[in-house]
């Protein structure tokens, strides 16, 4: 996931909730922003990051660690407690505001269940076809492909790969370097066929022609 010269600009956005995984720090690409929604600002610090930019209705975030953000320079934008999107969704349309083309989300995980599952499906959101999005979930590495989309998934042969439609019927997927390949194959919304795959080789590619795709690494920071 690391950047080379001329690669995409690059924004990571840290989720408020649990504390990121300590082992993600490693995991991180270079990158030109971030972003902290809300008490994500303790996070992003505990991976040594200063964010760029905290946004979020503030309610759990430390007041003096708000206050040397914002004399450190981040800009800091305070929206109401009655909202209509939760703090992480928000951080990701600032990331895209601000002109980032990859993406990564981290978040510790856990938490409520309602409040999980949205945040995950921010990531199917129209605004972010076009850009390179990734996610470090707890201790897993998520891939979104929003189609038509082709992305290279590296990793220990054997370990855990899933492949999930999301939001939608997922079609036209094309593998390579998988011990189950597909070939064109479309995944139902509904099916669990794409669980429980793995890699047959450390290099191995994900094509889609339409719809969108969570690629699932488990356990990724023990690789």
């Amino acid at each position: 996931m690391g950047n080379e010269p001329g690669d995409l600009f690059t924004a990571i956005v840290v989720a408020g909730g649990a504390p990121p995984h300590p082992g993600l720090g490693r995991m991180l690409p270079d990158h030109e922003l971030v972003v902290a929604a809300d008490s994500g600002l303790h996070g992003a610090r505990a991976l040594g990051l200063e964010p760029h930019v905290v946004i979020g209705d503030m309610d759990s975030v430390d007041p003096d660690a708000l206050e040397s953000a914002e004399r450190g320079g981040a800009a800091v934008q305070r929206v109401p407690h009655d909202k209509d999107a939760v703090d992480t969704e928000l951080a990701l349309h600032a990331a895209v505001s601000r002109g980032a083309r990859r993406i990564v989300l981290v978040s510790g995980g856990g938490g409520r269940l309602d409040h999980a599952v949205g945040v995950l499906n921010c990531l199917l959101h129209p605004l972010l076809a076009g850009r390179e999005v990734h996610a470090l979930w707890g201790d897993a590495r998520v891939r979104v492909l929003h189609g038509p989309e082709r992305a290279e998934i590296r990793g220990p042969i054997g370990s855990t790969v899933g492949l999930l439609a999301a939001g939608g019927d997922a079609h036209g997927i094309a593998t390579d370097g998988l011990r189950w390949p597909l070939d064109g194959d479309d995944l139902p919304a509904h099916s669990t066929r794409g669980v429980s795959n793995e890699l047959a080789s450390n290099v191995a590619t994900v094509s889609l022609r339409a719809g969108r795709l969570l690629v699932i690494q488990p356990a990724a920071t023990e690789h």
